[in-house]
């Protein structure tokens, strides 16, 4: 089985992608789209032993699709979310697996493939799953990369004896990152298990070593800590801010007493 992981966006509306399929279900944000086989009839010309699986964070996972059938599921798609990308550029954040099945041979579990005696039903979930996750913390890593030039623009701003600096920048600065701190830890789920590994201890056991291999968690943890940083510079930023604006004020409010004395002994002399 081949795998294929992209993040096409932050977020799919898969309430709405789901209803095109004529699946009428109101997904919660922690569940699953999986179209397969003649859920895909009419999409690809051959739909037989095919699987999507479709993240609320913006990543599909496609299981033994062509690049002819990725670019005409992806076109698809577009119709039904405009907001996507063009089709050159949905293949930016990705990444592929492969699952070999070999009766004489033992499990293994590596970063590129997984090799096993034959296929248990969670395998292409708990894979699809991890993938999925990887790739979504590249577009966050990538976004907060960005943002962390904005910064470090300020900072040699600042660094000039400037101290302007904008009110609305500071605050979309701020949003970004709170944006990206939400995503991390509530919508992409970094840290949390899926459904099937509260109950079946070898789908707990493969996704613990996934997620280690893929280092999940300890890429949760550096844009954790990315993401506090730049709040906290930001917050300095602000304070710098207001302590300038205040200071400014606090001239004008001397001026304009001078200015008043001024006013009266020219009053009192004439």
């Amino acid at each position: 089985m081949e795998f294929l992981a992209i993040s096409v966006a932050h977020e799919l509306n898969l309430n709405l992608i789901a209803s095109h399929f004529g699946i009428n279900k109101k997904f919660k944000w922690e569940e699953t789209l999986i179209l397969k086989d003649d859920d895909l009839k009419g999409i690809l010309n051959h739909h037989h032993n095919k699987t999507i699986y479709l993240f609320h964070f913006g990543c599909l996972v496609f299981i033994n699709l062509t690049k002819y059938d990725i670019s005409d599921f992806y076109n698809y798609l577009r119709t039904i979310e405009p907001s996507l990308t063009q089709v050159d550029h949905h293949l930016k954040y990705s990444d592929s697996y492969k699952l070999e099945l070999d009766p004489d041979k033992e499990k293994e579990v590596h970063h590129d493939y997984m090799r096993a005696p034959k296929l248990l039903d969670f395998y292409p979930q708990i894979i699809s799953v991890v993938l999925a996750r990887s790739v979504a913390l590249d577009r966050i890593e990538d976004s907060v990369e960005k943002v962390s030039d904005e910064i470090e623009k300020i900072i040699e701003y600042l660094d000039k004896g400037k101290l302007n600096i904008d009110d609305n920048k500071l605050a979309k600065l701020s949003a970004k990152v709170l944006r990206y701190k939400y995503n991390i830890i509530s919508y992409v789920m970094v840290l949390d298990k899926p459904d099937i590994t509260w109950y079946k201890e070898a789908a707990e056991e493969l996704f613990l070593k996934l997620a280690d291999l893929f280092d999940l968690h300890e890429r949760y943890e550096n844009l954790r800590q990315k993401t506090e940083n730049i709040m906290d510079i930001t917050e300095v930023f602000t304070i710098l801010g207001h302590a300038n604006r205040g200071t400014k004020l606090e001239w004008m409010i001397i001026i304009l007493i001078a200015f008043e004395i001024v006013i009266s002994l020219a009053e009192k002399l004439l």
